[in-house]
Formats: structure tokens, C-alpha cells, sequence
């Protein structure tokens, strides 16, 4: 493949992976959310913004890498594993923020988690370096898991 197409294929998989964020347009995270009571070890609310930005951007790598060995054709399952962890990523926000149902999230993040760690697995087996990739994100949405928790049980 020819650099141009590998470059526009990266990009491809930026923006597909950066549109899970696009659902936080669609919900506030101001009144509701700030009157919930939080852990001590709440992340202040700045925080969020850079680190799904790198964590979006090396999981758009990690796909593109994958992708990189066969396409979609030879990469149907591990590409398959991370659109369905995609997914459930961008189905998250509207059910915490916008439904305000902690619960049902935290069982919905439950699923992500799985689907995250079963990504990890398939793209570490078509390239180390995709797998590693994912392994920030796989963390990220394991501390999230236990805050969903934590905050749904306080309230």
C-alpha cells in the first residue's frame, strides 16, 4: 500500500474513533453531575478532556495497525472486537449524563471493560505494539468502572 493510502486510512480511523466523543455534545454534564456525591479520588473535571484525547488518538493507531495487517478482509474479528467496544464507548455517556441512570451505565461499562480487554487480546495477537496500545485505555476504563460504581452507590 502506498504511503498516501496508509495516511488517509489513519485518518480514517481518527475520525471514526474520535466520533465516539461526539455523543458528550449531545448531553450536559453541568447541573445534574455536579450535584452528585463523589469519592475523595474524583478526577477534577479537566482532567477528562486530555486524557480521552490521547487515549482516543492510540486507540485510532491501535485499529490502524491492525488494519494495516490484511485490511478488513484478514482483520474481520479483531477490527469487528474494537467497532463493538467503540460502540458500547460511545453508548456510555448519554446513559450516565444524559439518562442519569448511574446503574444501568455502570452494567453498560461492565460490558465495555470485557469488550475493551477482548480487543486488547485479538489486536495483541495480530501486532504487540496494537495490543500495548489499548492497554491505557483498558486501565482508564477500568478506574472509570469502579467510579461509575462508586458514585451510583453513594447516590
Amino acid at each position: 500500500m502506498r504511503a498516501s493510502g496508509n495516511i488517509i486510512a489513519l485518518a480514517g480511523w481518527m475520525i471514526l474513533t474520535f466520533c465516539a466523543a461526539a455523543t458528550g455534545v449531545f448531553v450536559s454534564t453541568g447541573g445534574w453531575y455536579a450535584e452528585l456525591a463523589k469519592p475523595s479520588w474524583n478526577p477534577p473535571g479537566w482532567l477528562f478532556g486530555p486524557v480521552w484525547t490521547l487515549l482516543y488518538a492510540m486507540m485510532a493507531v491501535a485499529a490502524w495497525l491492525v488494519w494495516t495487517r490484511g485490511g478488513w478482509k484478514a482483520q474481520r474479528g479483531p477490527l469487528g472486537l474494537y467497532l463493538a467496544q467503540w460502540a458500547l464507548n460511545a453508548l456510555w455517556t448519554p446513559l450516565f449524563f444524559g439518562f442519569h441512570r448511574p446503574g444501568l451505565a455502570f452494567a453498560e461499562i461492565l460490558v465495555l471493560l470485557l469488550a475493551v480487554v477482548a480487543t486488547m487480546i485479538a489486536f495483541r495477537r495480530v501486532r504487540l505494539s496494537a495490543g500495548l496500545l489499548l492497554f491505557p485505555y483498558a486501565l482508564w476504563v477500568g478506574f472509570a468502572t469502579v467510579l461509575n460504581f462508586t458514585i451510583w452507590r453513594l447516590n
